[in-house]
């Protein structure tokens, strides 16, 4: 009885790996950009962010874009996407690697994913936090503060209970080389629900202080 053939590749997954490998940064840029971009049209469906105000003798296909929410901020998700998250992600985790390089067993792996939750994922979530709050319409530091503020314990909090447990579920379940893709995709559901729940926190202050002027008003 002859072997069974190994089972071949996805065409389209192995030249995403062979460009990972060869071009990691700018690949992770790309990547990271869509990903973004469609993040942030879901969480402005999910949040019910009101759709970018166009002209009425606008194109068709302007307002068609509109209803979808594609507007300036997804364009500026994939541009933090691509220019901040994905070279600070990139940085960190390499000095990771390098700290832990040579280093295996039980203890070096415990030590990477402490490293990894005590050191690195607070720093991309300040990162993260401060990007949006700009992007979500923040005008001063004060604004941008007050945002990483609140944000910061909800998100480092799901941080902690989620990474730990999909990296693991990759190690066991999956094939290494499924194993970019298979982070990427779970990045992108958290970083939708985060955005979301930002966007949520925008809506409620700016609906708040309309009515804190009103109020002041009479």
């Amino acid at each position: 009885m002859s072997a069974a053939a190994p089972k071949q590749m996805n065409p389209l997954l192995a030249a995403y790996l062979r460009n990972l490998s060869s071009n990691p940064l700018r690949t992770k840029a790309v990547t990271t950009a869509f990903l973004q971009f469609f993040q942030e049209i879901l969480a402005s469906h999910l949040a019910g962010t009101p759709p970018p105000r166009v002209a009425k003798d606008a194109p068709l296909l302007v307002h068609a874009l509109a209803r979808a929410q594609v507007s300036g901020k997804a364009l500026k998700m994939a541009a933090y996407g691509a220019f901040v998250s994905a070279p600070v992600s990139h940085t960190l985790v390499n000095a990771l690697q390098r700290v832990f390089a040579g280093r295996t067993g039980l203890q070096a792996r415990l030590g990477m994913l402490l490293a990894s939750q005590l050191v690195v994922a607070p720093i991309q979530i300040v990162v993260y936090l401060a990007a949006m709050a700009v992007i979500n319409g923040a005008k001063t530091v004060d604004d941008v503060k007050k945002t990483v503020k609140a944000g910061f314990g909800k998100v480092i909090r799901i941080t902690w209970m989620t990474s730990p447990v999909y990296t693991v579920f990759a190690q066991q379940f999956l094939p290494a080389e499924l194993w970019v893709p298979f982070f990427n995709f779970m990045q992108f559901l958290t970083g939708t629900y985060f955005n979301t729940k930002l966007k949520k926190m925008r809506i409620e202050a700016d609906e708040q202080a309309k009515k804190d002027k009103e109020d002041k008003a009479n």
